[in-house]
């Protein structure tokens, strides 16, 4: 990027600030800007955002046309298919021009009136960001509680709708975490509070009507790895407490129609044994990784002796069971073999399993809510690559499937001009790494294209190859898009997770940067043309593979990035530190700060070239906090040695997940793939 005159990049002061770790002495010129309250850090974090704006100025028109093109292809007034839940079926809607959905209601059939129980948008009105990280109707519909976010922070704010009456009632509780549920007596809540810290350690009753003060706590743990989760379970018998660390799980019962009583413990928790629960009948359905099941296996126990597990369902080592969901008649079993997900249907009448397939070679398939417990079918979202969203309900008896909604993409898109495929990249240590792509057809592996390489590989999460309408606006230009599953997800099983974590957590870093080496070496791309993205844990790997390879990477796009893993990981007052010494290690040991210090791309930034960068972030980000990414900047800009563009571009009014508002979002896509694009020398046209 250019523009008619010199831009000179702000610069940060450099202050250092000097410890002593395992022997050996940190400098950390930049650790002022983690001071919010002093102004020197707002006027830095505004001086970057000038900075990037006056750099981007050539690609405004093209940021205009891709968010056009995204618009574009958007159904703007739509509606989601309808659900029922007893006599009521419930659904969401979007009206152009308006940036959240719409909820809405008909009581006994979908052809009668329409109620509006919740409008977004009002919500939100006046406001520059809105989220909601609970939304849930009590049982007897009549009461809508919800958890609201007004800054990005996930500090929530409970309040309760009369539905009935539309009223709002006194009842408001401040600073609570995600979690919510109802009892089944339609009358008590419960929700969950957070440490300083904000790990969600308690589980409070609440009866509407009531103050706070009269509020009961009803499960404490006070074990900084944990964090602990609340919600009713589909058969609307138990409300379930969870408490989990990345390794160790706990789960306790409540009866949802005697709210007041007891949690009972499912089975008390033994350390590096994980189990959730799944409630059936007199059954409670148990996925765990008990007596060596790597891959999880699934257990269950009469619901009057929670710990008399008996197997139901072995473990397979080359099947990873991902979850179980339990209706009346029949269990639905999540599981991954080969890569991809895939559906097994049991009759709990006769025993007897079928498995729903799937057409396409990459793609993703979520169960959706399912809230009833004897539904007349089980309906799944599924999509891929090429294959808009889709619902389907699935008949579980006559195992047959209707299509009930596709999303429509408009502007004129032919799922005919685009492949899909899938590869498996050679690792350096000989593993083989799944590479899911996307393009536009014909296509000749000549180099010629621009390449963008995504992944996460963090957590064990599984980073499906679904469809992004959006992402049509980079394919159509002639990029192909690809999902490197690098180990730290979970994609091929729990090894794969656990060979991408803590000792192990290299193989994330050198996994991706193998794939690119393969799909250079196959042609698919050549270096000038080859860019990165990755967000969050996912900005972590993008932080290590600029570290490592610099000369890879024609750009690279860190979201959100979690880049100061010593300083962070060492502070167990931020957010999540505790919990995730599981995760990457506690640097307060020196074997696990050795290790991570060969990564932390914070404390590796050297004086030597780096490729085009453009870094996201959020000054109310609770997850990774926005002086990570602020001083990562700041280190690279007084050390790098080339004239690339180095970018920063922090939101003043959101979190971790950016913009709130659907249109706003694509407003910060169209700037990420204008940077793609001008720097990979993309065609500009579609």
């Amino acid at each position: 990027m250019s523009a008619s005159a010199p831009i000179t990049p702000p610069v940060a002061p450099r202050i250092p600030h000097v410890t002593v770790l395992h022997g050996e002495t940190r400098v950390d010129d930049y650790s002022w800007m983690r001071d919010r309250e002093n102004p020197d850090v707002l006027a830095y974090l505004r001086a970057e955002n000038d900075y990037t704006e006056a750099i981007t100025k050539p690609t405004v028109a093209l940021q205009d046309t891709l968010y056009q093109e995204m618009i574009g292809r958007l159904k703007e007034d739509d509606s989601r298919p309808p659900e029922r839940r007893g006599d009521w079926w419930y659904y969401s809607r979007t009206e152009q021009g308006k940036a959240y959905p719409i909820f809405c209601r008909k009581r006994g059939t979908v052809d009668a009136p329409e109620e509006i129980y919740f409008d977004e948008n009002a919500e939100a009105a006046g406001l520059e960001f809105y989220n909601l990280g609970g939304f849930d109707v009590s049982p007897d519909h009549r009461w809508l509680a919800i958890l609201e976010d007004t800054n990005g922070y996930e500090d929530f704010v409970l309040r309760v709708r009369n539905l009935e009456t539309g009223a709002w009632l006194d009842d408001r509780i401040e600073n609570l975490g995600f979690g919510l549920a109802w009892a089944s007596d339609n009358q008590t809540l419960f929700y969950l509070t957070t440490d300083d810290a904000k790990r969600a350690d308690r589980v409070w009753r609440h009866a509407l009507g009531d103050a706070r003060s009269s509020d009961v706590e009803v499960y404490h743990d006070s074990d900084v790895r944990c964090n602990v989760g609340v919600e009713r379970t589909r058969s609307g018998a138990y409300v379930c407490i969870s408490s989990a660390s990345f390794t160790t799980s706990e789960l306790w019962l409540i009866d949802a129609y005697q709210p007041s009583a007891a949690p009972r413990v499912v089975a008390p928790r033994v350390t590096d044994v994980e189990y959730d629960v799944a409630h059936g009948g007199a059954w409670l359905y148990i996925t765990t990784n008990r007596d060596g099941a790597r891959n999880f296996k699934v257990m269950r126990a009469p619901v009057q002796a929670p710990s008399a597990w008996e197997e139901w369902m072995p473990h397979r080592p080359g099947v990873f069971v991902e979850d179980v969901d339990v209706f009346a008649r029949y269990v639905v079993v999540q599981e991954r073999r080969d890569g991809l997900r895939r559906l097994s249907v049991t009759a709990l009448a006769d025993g007897t399993p079928h498995d729903i397939a799937f057409p396409e070679a990459a793609y993703g398939v979520d169960l959706m809510r399912n809230p009833e417990f004897d539904p007349p079918a089980l309906r799944f979202l599924y999509s891929s690559f090429v294959t808009p969203p889709t619902v389907v309900d699935y008949d579980l008896t006559a195992r047959t499937r209707v299509i009930v909604k596709q999303d429509d993409v408009l502007g004129g898109y032919d799922p005919s001009q685009y492949a899909i495929e899938r590869v498996m990249a050679p690792a350096r240590d000989g593993t083989l790494v799944p590479v899911s792509m996307v393009y536009r057809t014909p296509f000749v592996r000549d180099g010629a294209r621009p390449l963008l390489l995504y992944a996460y590989g963090s957590y064990g999460y599984t980073m499906e190859p679904t469809f992004a309408s959006s992402r049509m606006s980079l394919v159509d230009r002639g990029v192909v898009f690809a999902i490197a599953h690098v180990r730290g997800g979970q994609e091929m099983g729990r090894a794969w997770y656990d060979d991408g974590k803590m000792q192990h957590k290299m193989n994330t870093f050198t996994d991706f940067i193998d794939c690119a080496e393969y799909l250079l070496g196959e042609r698919y791309t050549s270096r000038e043309r080859l860019s990165a993205n990755g967000g969050s844990a996912g900005g972590l790997l993008m932080g290590a593979i600029l570290n490592l390879r610099p000369d890879l990477w024609k750009a690279v796009v860190a979201d959100v990035p979690f880049v100061d893993v010593i300083n962070t990981m060492l502070d167990d007052s931020i957010p999540l530190t505790a919990q995730e010494w599981e995760q990457w290690g506690n640097p307060h040991e020196a074997e696990a700060y050795a290790y991570m210090r060969r990564y932390s791309p914070y404390d590796n930034v050297e004086a030597k070239a780096y490729p085009s960068l453009l870094v996201t972030s959020g000054i109310n980000d609770s997850r990774v906090a926005f002086w990570e990414p602020a001083k990562w900047v700041a280190r690279l800009r007084a050390l790098k040695t080339d004239a690339n563009p180095l970018l920063l571009k922090m939101h003043l009014g959101a979190g971790h997940g950016g913009a709130s508002g659907r249109y706003e979002r694509l407003k910060e896509t169209a700037f990420r793939f204008a940077f793609i694009l001008d720097q990979t020398a993309a065609a500009v046209k579609p």
